[in-house]
């Protein structure tokens, strides 16, 4: 089985105003796509995967059409050269946006499946906060998405796509895959599968899984993204059309009768409340997660409302990370470790930013070979701050450590982060989410919403549903 790999892997709020660069990926070709720990697991494989070119970002705004042709034109490239290929798998996201364009990764993989012809097997795996169209399930034969939230399933995904894969190509069978759409989109803060109803909702897919039905996965889609697609959904792989529509249907009135019953997870409310809470707790660390900035949902990463408010409030002992400022880290790098200076932090990304303006000593300096990756940590009275001149979260323990940080030792933790990652999630002591502003803000029906399917939660009042399957033009079983 010679098995080509690749794809591209990213997540886009339209309401961002920072276009995605091609320096805004990390980008794998080649022999460096295996050797790469996202691709480690095709290792337990006894096939010829022929790798191709992956490229990944942290969430953000739109990619520049520029960008995403870049790529998609080095793909199809590779892809030609290694022919021939028994089959493709793509690694893909499911939320891209392309500047211009309505569903991006319905073109990407029209695009394969144009260069591969309609013989050709491809499997695909996604995050369940993508948004898939019909388009893009009458290219595929296979699909698996991501269902835990936070996500700590990828590798185990991405495993189930290409098992189904090379199943189908030793025993020459060809599946087939089924849509059920569900006018209704949700934020990931408020359908993490740590809670309820969607703990339940994931735990019974594999219920309805059987011979005739491969996999079966739940949608949420990304909210965050006003596009004609946009819109949960069921999505099951199978050898058996009826019997993946029964399984399919099942998943999405499941999903429709729990509407009412998603909830944020952790205590959740305006800043000046969170920050209430905060100063009146007796025990620590508590992370206060700033949500509408959070880089992993298409967040700029760039406001400074938090540390504004800390500011404002004389806050002591606590730890703020991030803030993206290119200019400040350079600024702090020029003045040098111990320097004390005036600093203007903040708003360089979003025109709409939060700038905050004060006098920080320079207490740590994180050098790199490129300047755009550069870190510095500094002191404004009793806060620290970390300020990263590329976007960025700060999620895992690493992240701290190798600033000489210990998330677990201040009284006030602040992460610009939805619901919190499995690493921070452990440390707090309590855990807040303040509704703050950005283009990731959890006021969902405020958002514009022009392009949207027309009856689709919140953005429009509805009641009643009848899930529908949509078969891929595909699927003969």
């Amino acid at each position: 089985m010679r098995i080509a790999v690749g794809g591209i892997h990213t997540e886009c709020s339209t309401y961002s105003p920072v276009l995605m660069q091609p320096e805004d990926f990390r980008v794998v070709r080649g022999d460096e796509l295996p050797a790469s720990p996202h691709f480690d697991f095709l290792k337990a494989f006894d096939a010829d995967f022929v790798p191709l070119v992956h490229a990944r970002a942290v969430a953000g705004g739109p990619l520049a059409r520029s960008t995403y042709d870049l790529f998609k034109a080095e793909f199809l490239d590779r892809l030609d050269a290694a022919q021939p290929v028994d089959a493709v798998y793509l690694a893909m996201h499911g939320a891209m946006h392309v500047d211009g364009m309505w569903d991006a990764e319905g073109d990407w993989i029209a695009a394969v499946r144009e260069a591969v012809g309609p013989d050709m097997l491809i499997a695909c795996s996604y995050d369940l906060h993508g948004n898939v169209s019909q388009k893009i399930v009458d290219q595929i034969d296979i699909f698996a998405a991501y269902r835990t939230a936070p996500h700590i399933d990828i590798a185990e995904t991405m495993t189930a796509s290409v098992e189904m894969l090379t199943r189908a190509l030793k025993d020459g069978t060809r599946p087939g895959v089924v849509r059920v759409p569900v006018p209704h989109l949700l934020p990931g803060e408020r359908s993490s599968t740590e809670d309820e109803p969607a703990r339940r909702l994931y735990a019974d897919l594999p219920k309805l899984e059987s011979d005739d039905v491969w996999r079966t996965d739940l949608m949420i889609g990304y909210v965050w993204a006003d596009e004609p697609r946009a819109t949960a959904c069921a999505v099951v792989t199978g050898t058996d059309k009826k019997a993946a529509t029964r399984a399919g249907e099942r998943i999405a009135q499941d999903f429709w009768d729990a509407r009412d019953d998603f909830r944020f997870g952790p205590t959740t409310g305006p800043l000046d409340e969170m920050l209430d809470i905060a100063a009146k707790a007796t025990t620590g660390p508590v992370i206060l997660a700033d949500s509408g900035d959070n880089p992993t949902g298409g967040g700029v990463g760039d406001r400074g409302d938090v540390l504004a408010a800390l500011i404002a409030a004389g806050w002591q002992d606590a730890l703020v990370a991030g803030i993206t400022d290119r200019a400040a880290v350079e600024q702090c790098f020029a003045a040098g470790e111990g320097a004390t200076l005036a600093l203007k932090i903040g708003g360089t990304l979003d025109p709409a930013g939060v700038t905050v303006e004060t006098t920080a000593r320079v207490v740590t300096l994180l050098d790199d070979t490129d300047p755009a990756e550069r870190q510095t940590v500094v002191r404004i009275d009793g806060i620290t701050l970390v300020l990263a001149a590329r976007r960025r979260p700060y999620h895992n323990i690493s992240d701290f450590e190798i600033l000489g940080l210990d998330p677990a030792a201040v009284s006030l933790l602040v992460v610009k982060s939805g619901y919190l990652s499995p690493e921070l999630a452990p440390l707090a002591d309590p855990s807040l989410m303040a509704l703050t502003d950005g283009v990731i803000n959890q006021d969902i029906p405020r958002l514009p919403n022009r392009l949207r399917a027309k009856g689709t939660l919140p953005f429009e009042d509805r009641a009643h549903y009848t899930p529908k399957a949509e078969v891929s033009a595909r699927f003969t079983g």
